[in-house]
């Protein structure tokens, strides 16, 4: 797990200014490669590239940016778990490392751009072709480690973290279609970050940087729901256990010791038990984080029950109101632009008690996209249900989930009930696109408090939903595989924004075996009424794994993430009231564009619900816009 950043300009640039520029970008982002860093630069003068590591494999010969035989050199941020079945396929005796860089270089060299084909892992890279003179650059197929990049100054810039382009952009501006994204869902769709003139290579795609023609990208991987209607539920609860297993055996590979979060869910304890029973007779260890003034946002006891069973030494961090207002604006520069939930928060203290004991810690991310874990779906599919036995088809085959059947698993959704309340407000029965796009949208919840009007002339998230939401690797007889589809494709991104980011503020590599392409590739041929039978969330896993996680856990339905006690802060008048009441009160804060006239963030705060995400929302971008656009950002002159 490293930091990488690099840039290449149409016309030749002095070494000198090429290293201030290197230095510059790189040093924002020190943070992800505390063990050591490297810099080279073209001698043509039209290239340079950078590297900070963080030390996992080949601790001592691993040095990057790193130089082949034939004159590339590559820059890599992440972990290919195949790395030693790759080196034997190439040729052990080209190698002069044991690290999974020279593998990816000679890979490089081996098969050219097709060499992601043979990827297993998280990666994101770039290297220079000395033959073609063109810079190669590729992200892994589900978006694990981040790319970024800028075509500004002359040349084309790239970096791990958006914070490493800001000094070479010729302003910091927030881009308009992408913060309208934000209201909506909480995220950017596609390619799109909250940077105006900054974009992101997307996941699954690779291509060639050319200074005059700018980046040719392809996409080089993609998921399949062709459904498998020829085997039966057992065969697919073996591929599922197997397929998970030898995952996690890969994901445990490492010259350093490895840990695991452990939330309390099914899905991080599921992996750190698995990856227990892959270190028999070692010690393992395992972390989490805990309110525990209220039982309500206390989990600890679940992952407690998983660390007692499976022999894991269970760490624990006690997250204080303290803690909120010391550390929420250094989780915000660390997100570089704000994504998804509150949930950030908490991850940023678990993984700094990580950090204390381990360098790579195991997560569950990936789950609920797959195996249907969110309880949406659920509220979704009873909507459904209602209308099928209203209609008088609800037993013709149309639908997968039968009112009747869905009846014992409704009690998962009681924490839920203003969700449902608003969902149910208005367009009940309308098209499944629409009512998904109506379930997951936080617009609607925003009134008055926004400026709309600075949208009206703007692309509409609507349409770039459905684009994903009826994608033609989806067939459209299945409500369930694309709501999971569209989950998968952009929730999932903002969340694996959220790992990366919080494991890196320390130092520290995450890892999530969930998402291993052949894992992915099967559990999407497998049908709806196998994975979402009776509206049971995450049926098929649980199945898999009925003898491995604990019963109080693999029974549970009150499973809520990792639930943040913000409006609870807030109702006391405590610290993280007086905190977000100072973060608005200056001038700025009350004017920013996207803000409608008269904002009053006290009346916001009375009428927040427990579990309401809006003065998340906008805490975020405040601080957002006070870290990034407000101060001086430093810029270079060519």
């Amino acid at each position: 797990m490293c930091g990488i950043f690099g840039a290449i300009w149409r016309e030749n640039r002095p070494a000198g200014l090429i290293e201030k520029h290197l230095q510059l970008g790189v040093e924002r982002q020190r943070h992800r490669g505390p063990d050591g860093h490297g810099l080279w630069i073209h001698p043509g003068g039209r290239l340079g590239l950078a590297h900070v590591r963080l030390s996992i494999i080949d601790l001592n010969t691993g040095a990057q940016p790193m130089r082949g035989a034939s004159g590339n050199v590559i820059t890599y941020n992440g972990e290919v778990y195949n790395y030693i079945e790759l080196r034997r396929e190439i040729g052990e005796e080209l190698f002069e490392t044991t690290s999974d860089t020279e593998v990816i270089l000679r890979a490089y060299e081996k098969w050219g751009p097709d060499c992601v084909q043979k990827l297993e892992g998280m990666f994101a890279f770039a290297i220079w072709d000395e033959k073609r003179g063109q810079l190669f650059v590729a992200r892994d197929r589900f978006g694990i480690k981040p790319f970024y990049y800028a075509v500004s100054q002359g040349g084309f810039y790239f970096a791990s973290e958006i914070k490493g382009l800001t000094p070479f952009l010729p302003e910091v501006k927030t881009d308009v279609n992408a913060l309208h994204d934000y209201f909506a869902f909480q995220f950017c769709l596609g390619e799109k970050t909250l940077f105006d003139g900054v974009r992101q290579l997307k996941p699954a795609h690779c291509g060639y940087v050319d200074p005059s023609l700018g980046l040719q990208q392809r996409q080089y991987w993609e998921v399949h729901y062709n459904l498998d209607w020829d085997h039966t539920e057992r065969y697919f609860v073996e591929q599922v256990r197997e397929c998970l297993r030898d995952s996690v055996t890969l994901h445990m590979r490492s010259d350093v010791e490895v840990g695991a979060y452990i939330s309390g869910g099914v899905d991080s304890s599921l992996v750190a038990a698995m990856a227990r029973q892959e270190r028999k007779g070692e010690r393992f260890q395992g972390f989490t984080g805990k309110f525990s003034f209220s039982e309500s946002f206390d989990e600890s006891r679940y992952a407690q029950v998983l660390a007692d069973e499976h022999d894991i030494q269970l760490h624990q961090v006690d997250i204080s109101e303290n803690d909120f207002v010391d550390d929420i604006s250094k989780v915000i520069y660390h997100l570089d632009q704000p994504v998804a939930g509150p949930g950030s928060f908490p991850q940023y203290e678990v993984s700094r008690l990580a950090k204390n004991h381990v360098k790579v810690v195991l997560g569950g991310q990936g789950s609920d996209e797959m195996f249907g874990g969110y309880a949406r779906y659920l509220i979704a599919y009873w909507e459904q249900c209602i209308k099928g036995a209203l209609d008088g088809t609800m037993h013709n085959g149309n639908y997968i989930v039968t009112y009747e059947s869905i009846i014992p698993n409704l009690r998962t959704l009681r924490n839920y009930k203003p969700l449902i309340q608003e969902f149910m407000a208005e367009g009940i029965f309308d098209t499944r696109d629409k009512r998904y796009y109506r379930l997951i949208n936080r617009s609607n919840t925003f009134g008055n408090v926004v400026n709309w009007d600075m949208f009206a002339n703007k692309a509409s998230s609507f349409d770039d939903f459905k684009e994903i939401f009826w994608g033609k690797n989806v067939g459209q007889e299945s409500y369930f595989d694309s709501i999971t589809h569209f989950d998968f494709k952009t929730l999932l991104p903002a969340l694996l924004q959220v790992e990366d980011r919080m494991s890196m503020a320390h130092g520290i590599e995450s890892r999530v075996p969930f998402l291993d392409h052949k894992l992915i590739e099967l559990v999407a041929t497998v049908p709806a009424n196998i994975k979402f039978q009776n509206g049971e969330l995450k049926r098929l896993l649980r199945l898999a794994f009925q003898d491995t996680l604990p019963q109080a856990i693999r029974e549970r339905k009150d499973k809520m993430g990792f639930p943040v006690p913000l409006q609870v802060w807030m109702k006391q008048g405590g610290k993280a009231r007086e905190f977000i009441l100072d973060t608005f009160r200056g001038a700025n804060a009350r004017t920013r564009e996207y803000l409608a006239p008269g904002f009053d963030i006290e009346t916001m705060m009375q009428q927040e619900g427990l579990f309401s995400r809006n003065i998340w929302a906008f805490l975020s971008l405040e601080l957002w816009q006070q870290q990034f656009h407000d101060v001086h950002q430093q810029t270079l002159s060519i």
